[in-house]
């Protein structure tokens, strides 16, 4: 073997951009997937393949599994990256919405572990990283939708992580705060006890951990990256 694979998804900009290179810089050959298509242009920078396609759609992750195998023939690790869901007054928020929601950020996962499994247990172990949010576990008024669904994300991430374990397959899933990818008002600044939003490298070195064998024996955890941010022990 002379490299090892890393998927990363939503890997055009951002937290997910970030986490590419940060595993490029690691060793990892990067497998990127953004809807705008952004993430070819950085695979290209860092020496992997990109493509255009979408979390939400299960025959775009099929086919992001089968070009890492086909062209590499194993996988290693997968960042779980996506974009936001619907925000807004909680009862205004449709049905839709929130099935886009079920789709974006916890079925996305789901699916991919379905695709990867199967890879990491003929190969021997791998890792599965999911991006999630601080407000997973102190839901916000703010991110109703993303709070109520990623809280299932991290249930679905310990589950997972225990049924797998014995295989030497892990999952974990990080919680950031707000990162420097968006802009954000001073009120909510002044909410951070460092007072200041995250780079998007410090997400990344986070994840970078995580999908290494320097975290081999950490799995099924939900890792708060928020400055302080959240308020419970």
């Amino acid at each position: 073997m002379d490299h090892e694979i890393a998927i990363v998804t939503a890997a055009g900009r951002g937290i997910g951009a970030a986490c590419a290179r940060r595993l490029a810089e690691d060793g990892f050959v990067p497998v990127l997937l953004s809807k705008s298509g952004a993430a070819r242009d950085v695979a290209d920078d860092l020496g992997g393949v990109g493509f255009e396609g979408s979390v939400t759609d299960p025959a775009d992750l099929e086919a992001l599994v089968e070009a890492a195998t086909d062209r590499y023939g194993r996988v290693d690790v997968v960042v779980n990256n996506t974009g936001h869901p619907a925000t807004g007054d909680l009862l205004d928020i449709t049905d839709e919405e929130w099935h886009e929601g079920l789709d974006l950020v916890l079925l996305n996962t789901v699916r991919m572990a379905r695709l990867v499994t199967p890879v990491f247990e003929e190969q021997g172990g791998g890792s599965i990283v999911n991006i999630s949010t601080f407000s997973a576990y102190e839901p916000s008024l703010d991110f109703p939708v993303s709070s109520v669904l990623r809280a299932g994300l991290g249930g679905f991430t310990k589950l997972y992580a225990d049924r797998y374990a014995s295989e030497n397959i892990r999952m974990n899933s990080v919680l950031p705060g707000y990162t420097d990818s968006y802009e954000i008002d001073e009120a909510t600044r002044e909410a951070i006890p460092m007072g200041r939003s995250a780079r998007t490298d410090e997400i990344a070195d986070v994840v970078g951990f995580l999908a290494s064998d320097a975290a081999s024996y950490v799995t099924g955890q939900n890792v708060r990256v928020d400055g302080g941010l959240t308020d419970s022990v």
